[in-house]
């Protein structure tokens, strides 16, 4: 099943042609790193983790196909794809937004009652925060030589301070996921459409950064390669290379 997953992850960077390819780049290979931990004996229970990953990739899968209807946080972030005032990181952390504070509450209690609760399934979450801060060194080097700023900043603690916050909204995530385990289905879906608007709430945020920080951005964007082909190749690391699936 991941295999699978993974293979529909690195088609949607190849066919996407503008900035909504990054995020699937970057997603496949972290995907790539959880399906090499699964081979290699890193975590648990390899079925359960398979299904929690591919689960959780299935909310971003499905409202990018139109399989589903795309919530809203979904949408405000491939409205903005193609604007070239926003430079490779905001993109990223639009989708991440998105992923994280929307969809990855919703995977945790679909896989949950299959697989022995949440108590079971915690251990495969917190197991994911170690495989993506592992992968931050390695992603850092490839996306700076698209953005020829990312390095600087990682070095300078740009890259503690993204695994505090990646922690801290898998954090936020897991105690969505709580509340939203404890309700019945028409409170899941009233709770569901609550974190849309919310989190959508912080796109707008995300793409209209503070005075503070919008200087900076207004540098970075100036110093970033321009062509979302490149720069999609560049996150996808060793994958861009990889035999296409042929799914699509």
């Amino acid at each position: 099943m991941i295999e699978r997953t993974l293979a529909e992850l690195t088609d949607a960077a190849f066919t996407a042609g503008d900035a909504a390819g990054y995020f699937p780049a970057l997603y496949a290979r972290v995907t790539a790193d959880v399906a090499e931990g699964m081979r290699t004996g890193k975590f648990e229970d390899v079925e359960r983790m398979e299904r929690l990953a591919v689960t959780f990739a299935g909310y971003y899968l499905r409202a990018l196909s139109g399989e589903v209807s795309p919530p809203r946080c979904w949408q405000a972030t491939w409205e903005v794809a193609g604007d070239p005032n926003l430079i490779i990181v905001q993109h990223l952390l639009l989708a991440f937004n998105a992923h994280v504070n929307h969809d990855l509450a919703q995977a945790v209690v679909d896989v949950a009652p299959d697989v022995g609760g949440l108590d079971a399934v915690r251990r495969d979450f917190d197991s994911i925060n170690d495989v993506l801060a592992s992968a931050f060194d390695t992603v850092i080097d490839d996306l700076d030589r698209v953005s020829r700023w990312s390095g600087e900043v990682a070095a300078c603690g740009g890259g503690r301070l993204f695994n505090f916050s990646l922690r801290v909204a898998r954090a936020q995530a897991w105690d969505a996921a709580e509340r939203l385990h404890a309700l019945d289905d028409d409170g899941r879906r009233a709770y569901v459409a609550e974190l849309d608007r919310l989190v959508s709430v912080l796109a707008y945020l995300i793409t209209r950064p503070a005075l503070v920080v919008a200087v900076p951005v207004w540098l970075a964007r100036r110093l970033e390669e321009r062509d979302p082909q490149v720069v999609t190749r560049s996150l996808l690391g060793p994958l861009a290379i990889a035999p296409r699936s042929g799914n699509r």
